[in-house]
């Protein structure tokens, strides 16, 4: 004969049992629609760093000499350099470190592109991610920002200035619009902003949340603060994804979770910046269809 399985008993004190399955929500800040910014940057950097080229730190009045013949003391021989392009300083000690004669100077050793694009790009990511972050364009408004660059972008190929079209002498002043950043500026800039991000979204994020299970929903609302738990009884769950840019653009599909509870504890909540939003709104609607098929 098998004997009877075991039973578990709670001991005195310890917390109930966990419910089935929970559905934790979590609140993400704006930080987290920075990802481009940091993206963009260490591509830039390590295509900087990619390059043969080093930037020379100079002072101003600083002559650039092409096919020059320069000849260059070392030690106690002369050395000739016959059709060499070089670049020369008001006076001696100019160059790093400054004022030290006794001191041989420094060869240039700061990374540095050529192509005069990368700063550009970084400049105008960066403007971008500050301007869709900090100016919600919700709704209708969306729809506006949209009609209004295609608007423009045809007015601007069909209007002409001297025989061109605008679009030519915009692209013509772009091109002469020269951004230039060390390796070690992208580099250090986007590492400093990966550490700010990855901490604020696996530590500060998570600390504000909601917790869905068949009965109740849990929730804290900022950092630190205790919880606050409702019945899920008649509850009304809404997800709001109305703003392009954030939304989709950057936050590849995030939105925000609109709750209202029911009852003598009645409340409205407003979870922005919630990732996958849709789905995780369809797992918490289908739990809690299944609790009230159970009941019935």
């Amino acid at each position: 004969m098998s004997s009877p399985a075991p039973q578990t008993h709670t001991p005195p004190g310890a917390p109930p049992p966990a419910p089935p399955y929970e559905i934790k929500i979590v609140s993400h800040s704006n930080l987290f629609y920075w990802w481009p910014v940091w993206a963009v940057g260490f591509i830039v950097g390590f295509l900087t760093i990619m390059g043969s080229h080093r930037m020379a730190v100079v002072p101003k009045e600083t002559k650039a000499y092409r096919n020059a013949l320069v000849e260059v003391k070392e030690g106690d021989r002369t050395v000739t350099y016959r059709d060499r392009d070089v670049l020369v300083t008001p006076k001696a000690g100019d160059l790093p470190p400054v004022g030290k004669l006794n001191e041989p100077a420094d060869d240039p050793h700061f990374h540095i592109a050529t192509e005069k694009s990368y700063g550009v790009l970084f400049v105008i990511v960066l403007l971008l991610v500050i301007v869709i972050t900090n100016v919600p364009m919700r709704g209708l408004w969306s729809v506006v920002a949209i009609v209004t660059i295609v608007a423009l972008a045809i007015i601007f190929s069909l209007a002409e200035y001297n025989g061109r079209s605008w679009w030519d002498h915009i692209l013509e002043w772009l091109g002469r619009l020269h951004i230039y950043i060390n390796a070690a500026g992208y580099l250090m800039f986007s590492f400093a902003l990966l550490a700010v991000w990855l901490v604020t979204f696996f530590f500060f994020d998570p600390q504000i949340y909601m917790v869905f299970n068949p009965k109740q929903l849990r929730v804290r609302q900022e950092i630190g603060g205790g919880e606050a738990a409702y019945d899920t009884t008649g509850m009304v769950i809404q997800k709001q994804r109305n703003d392009l840019f954030r939304h989709w653009v950057l936050g590849l599909g995030s939105g925000d979770l609109i709750v209202n509870t029911s009852g003598s504890t009645a409340h409205h909540f407003d979870m922005p910046n919630v990732l996958f939003v849709g789905y995780k709104l369809r797992q918490i609607e289908d739990m809690l269809r299944e609790v009230q098929v159970t009941s019935g």
